[in-house]
This record gives structure tokens, C-alpha cells and sequence, in this order.
């Protein structure tokens, strides 16, 4: 055996010790998610829970700061044409990848061209048609070399639109805008998101995934503003089971809970204070309805009737505990660039009984039997969604219409939908990415992969366009309202509930701001002992 001289074995004794004391002091985070994403390549996913997590792993032009307000992100700033269609972002200095690459503009040009590219199938490539030429380019009539996005030179970033897009900087705070490094994509294809491969240009960068699990992430420290990160490490926990994630909550296991079971509301109001965290939210939760070829379902005196015997009020205040309002149109309230009386169902006020008689005068007139209607309804996994749609089965009794409940796995739930996947009547939610009626009414026209009923209607595909070149706000809020009382009456999407965020925050955290977006990235966030 080797002897250290007695001050060189203290003095690594010492070292020891210091190290130890060192990863002892590491701050970490653990947060609970709804659910695991799908894929963390930003093109293909859709989803909050997917975007959480790669709000932390990328920064984009802009981005949203504690209290859900758009500033500065990797352009330090922004000149707007006086027409309203080009944009000129001035990109920092000091924007590095997490391999110690500069970002420079020519990486969102090359994430900007990929999302749009029809090889690349992302679901997405739409909310980014206000950009010059994107639309063509999406559907192959162009290349993506035509699409309105140029690298000026590395620190200048031009994006030209088709029209002034009131929304478009908030629209940049969304994933789809999210740059990509373009040397490991070409390099790696599908496998750019793997632990030890994915390099990312946000707060941190990923250190593992393992499905149904967790995900690891630690601070990037070529962030640019990696001094003044608190939280050292985060880990994202999956929890389609809510209360699941109020046990660990207690534990002091998991210090935020994006969300929480309904039914234990009481509970939490009663032992967790301050900690449980209800606010506005710009969000509506909302049942597509689709059926097969044939279905009475087609009918929309069939989704009409369906539409009058769902109480609102009992499942907003007894199902969902009164984190939830009454929704009655899909445009949720309170959204920016919209008409002063937005439209809505009309029978918030009638008795519910008389609601009754109407939806089955209606049943009648379409030729539904009493009884002869048994519809599936489906759901991703979460108790909330559950007893809704239990809910919603014995209200549908009261008209004669049996249902089924059927319970999907969440991971993948959304892309089923996406996909064109068979159903009769489904639970879906959608919140705003933007605040402007746009960001909702854009879900039904035809060919959006979002419009899970595959519904189409010639009118209103014609007013989306007539909105989306129209440069008046005021004129533009009245066309979307006229398409918005095409969908109300058509229901293929029948309105529920409007959001509520409801989350679970330990005192321990500092930093976390209620906002509307509902959006709290890690960065912003630090963790006292």
C-alpha cells in the first residue's frame, strides 16, 4: 500500500470534502409534468407538457418571462416595418449552443425551412403560414428556400409575412419557432434528441430520458445567462395520475404539480394554503365529435342535441371543483383582438330541463329512436378526464343515448387525433399559443391536422382566409366572429369548460407568477432550503 505524507492526506481528505460539500450544494428542481412527451424534436410535438419541457432545453427569438410577457430571447432586439411585414431581429452576441457553438441566424433559418418542409410532417408548419410563402411551401409548391426567413448575416434575422399578423411576436414564443443546430440534425437525423447527442441552446441541456419515468436536465453552462440560473438541475416527472403526484407533493418529493385531481380539491384547499395555485387560464376544453361514415353523428341536429343536455355547471363545480367555468363557446373570454359581444351558445340561461325537450324534438327530427344511439366516448388517461366523461354518459341518458366510456394511453392520445384516428366523441383541450381568436378558430378549417373531427365547411374555410388578409383589427374580429357562429351552429366540436390553470407549488419555490399562458420555465424559477 501507497503512504501519503500526512499533509498530502489531509489536504486530499480536505479536497474530498469540498467536493462533496460542492454536490451537496447543487439545487435541484423536480416538476411534475402531465405527461411524457412524444418525441422532444420540436417539429413533431404538439402538445403543453411537450413544451415545458423544451422551454427549458431551447430559447427562441423571444420568449416569455415570469409573468407570461414576451421579452427578449436570443434576438436582443426588433425593428417592425411601417407596413407591418418584415421583421429585422438583431441576434446577442453571446447566444451559444450548448457544445459552445455561437447561434448565429442562419440556425432559425434552418429550423424555420425544416418545420415547413412537407418531409418533415409537422403538425405544426401551420401556425407559422403568416409567414411569407410558408403555406406554399408546406404543401410543395414551393421550396423552402422561397419561404420569407433570411440570414442577413450571422447576427441578423429578416422574417417577412403575408400580411401585419398582430400576434406574430407571441407567436414566436412557441415551440414550432424554437432554432435547431443544424450540424447534429444533418448529422444524427432522427436520433438529434438523444441523451448525450441533442444539443440545445436554452437554460440547460438534456442528461437522460427515460420514458414513463423521468427526464434529466442540468444547467447549460454556455447559456448565456447561465449566472444567473438558481436551479443547478431539473428533473421532469411523468404524472398522468394527478393524485399520484399530490402524494409526492406532500412527500416533499416534488415541489410543482402542473396539475391536480378534482376530486381531492377540498382536501387541498384545507392542508396546502397557498401552495395550491388556481388562475385564469387562456384555454377550452372542448369534445370533438366525428363518428363513422353514416353515424347519426354526422347529423349536427345529433351534436346539437348532445350539445343542449350537457350540464356545464355540474361539471364545472361538482366534477371539476369549481377550477373550471362553464364554456360555451370556443373562443375562450377575456382573448385580445376579438368583437366586443364574442358569439356563444344561447342557452347558458334556459333550464336545463327545457334544453331537455329541445335536444330531443331535435333527436326526432333526425330520425334517432329513443335508445337506438350508443356513442363512444373517449379520453387520455387522467381522473379528471374520467369522471367528466362519466358525467357526461348520464346526461346523455336523459335523452335516450347510451355511452361507453373507453380510456386511451395519454403519450400518445393526441397523435391518434392527429392522425385521423377513428372516434365517435373525444375530450380534447387547446390552449392559446397567442392571445387572438385566430389561435382557435384556426383547429376547423379543413386540412389542419388539429381538426380532430375532420370537419369541413367551404364558408368558413373562406372567412379564415378573408380574416387572415385583412389588415383592420376591427373588420378582422368581425369575420372570425362570423365564422365562429358557423362553428356553433355546425358543432363538430362541442364547447365544455374554459381553464383554469390549477398546479401544486411547494413555499420552497421562488419566482413562479400566475399568468395567462400559464408558462413557467425553470429558468426563472430558484428553490430555497
Amino acid at each position: 500500500m501507497t503512504r501519503l505524507p500526512l499533509r498530502t492526506g489531509a489536504c486530499l481528505l480536505a479536497m474530498i470534502v469540498a467536493g462533496a460539500g460542492a454536490a451537496a450544494a447543487q439545487v435541484t428542481l423536480v416538476r411534475g409534468n402531465d405527461t411524457d412527451p412524444a418525441t422532444l424534436d420540436h417539429h413533431l410535438t404538439s402538445t403543453v407538457a411537450e413544451s415545458r419541457i423544451l422551454n427549458d432545453l431551447y430559447e427562441g427569438l423571444v420568449v416569455q418571462d415570469a409573468r407570461g410577457e414576451v421579452v427578449p430571447g436570443v434576438a436582443e432586439s426588433w425593428e417592425i416595418s411601417e407596413d407591418g411585414l418584415t421583421y429585422s431581429f438583431k441576434l446577442r452576441d453571446d447566444a451559444k449552443w450548448s457544445n459552445g457553438d455561437p447561434v448565429v441566424a442562419g440556425d432559425f433559418v434552418f429550423a424555420l425551412r425544416r418545420i415547413v418542409t412537407p418531409a418533415t410532417a409537422a403538425v405544426y408548419a401551420n401556425i407559422l403560414y403568416p409567414i411569407l410563402n410558408a403555406e406554399a411551401v408546406a404543401s410543395g409548391q414551393m421550396t423552402p428556400e422561397e419561404l420569407g426567413v433570411e440570414a442577413v448575416d450571422d447576427h441578423t434575422l429578416q422574417i417577412t409575412l403575408n400580411a401585419p399578423t398582430p400576434y406574430f411576436l407571441e407567436l414566436l414564443t412557441h415551440q414550432s419557432s424554437l432554432p435547431l443546430h443544424p450540424a447534429t440534425v444533418e448529422a444524427e437525423g432522427a436520433n438529434f434528441t438523444r441523451p448525450g447527442v441533442m444539443v440545445t441552446n436554452g437554460a440547460y441541456k438534456l442528461v437522460s430520458f427515460v420514458p414513463n419515468d423521468h427526464i434529466v436536465m442540468e444547467k447549460n453552462e454556455h447559456f448565456h445567462g447561465a449566472q444567473d440560473i438558481a436551479v443547478d438541475r431539473v428533473e421532469w416527472v411523468p404524472f398522468e395520475d394527478r393524485s399520484a403526484c399530490l402524494r409526492r407533493f406532500e412527500a416533499q418529493e416534488v415541489q410543482i404539480c402542473t396539475d391536480v385531481p378534482a376530486e381531492q380539491m377540498s382536501y387541498m384547499r384545507q392542508n396546502l394554503g397557498e401552495q395550491l395555485r388556481i388562475a385564469p387560464y387562456l384555454g377550452t376544453y372542448y369534445l370533438p365529435v366525428k363518428g363513422a361514415d353514416g353515424s347519426p353523428l354526422k347529423d349536427k341536429r345529433v351534436r346539437q342535441a348532445i350539445s343542449l343536455v350537457l350540464d356545464r355547471d355540474f361539471i364545472a363545480e361538482q366534477v371539476w371543483q369549481e377550477t373550471m367555468l362553464p364554456g360555451y363557446s370556443i373562443v375562450p373570454p377575456g382573448i385580445s383582438n376579438y368583437v366586443e359581444t364574442p358569439p356563444s351558445l344561447d342557452y347558458a340561461e334556459e333550464d336545463l330541463l327545457d334544453r331537455e325537450d329541445r335536444a330531443k324534438a331535435l333527436l326526432e327530427e333526425a330520425g334517432v329512436a329513443e335508445g337506438s344511439l350508443t356513442v363512444q366516448l373517449s379520453y387520455n388517461s387522467s381522473e379528471n378526464h374520467r369522471n367528466t366523461m362519466t358525467a357526461i354518459a348520464d346526461m346523455l341518458k336523459n335523452i335516450g343515448i347510451n355511452a361507453t366510456l373507453n380510456e386511451m394511453e395519454g403519450t400518445n392520445y393526441f397523435n391518434y387525433l392527429k392522425e385521423g384516428g377513428a372516434f365517435d366523441i373525444v375530450r380534447a383541450g387547446w390552449i392559446g399559443d397567442y392571445s387572438d381568436p385566430q389561435n382557435f378558430l384556426f383547429l376547423f378549417e379543413g386540412g389542419v391536422p388539429f381538426n380532430y373531427p375532420r370537419w369541413e365547411n367551404a364558408d368558413y374555410d373562406a372567412l379564415m382566409d378573408r380574416a387572415a388578409q385583412t389588415q383592420d383589427l376591427d373588420e378582422r374580429a368581425q369575420i372570425m366572429a362570423e365564422a365562429e357562429t358557423i362553428l356553433l351552429d355546425e358543432v363538430p366540436a362541442i364547447p365544455l369548460l374554459t381553464y383554469s390553470s390549477r398546479a401544486l407549488v411547494s413555499d420552497r419555490v421562488q419566482g413562479y407568477e400566475d399568468n395567462l399562458p400559464d408558462v413557467h420555465q425553470t429558468r426563472w424559477l430558484s428553490l430555497s432550503q
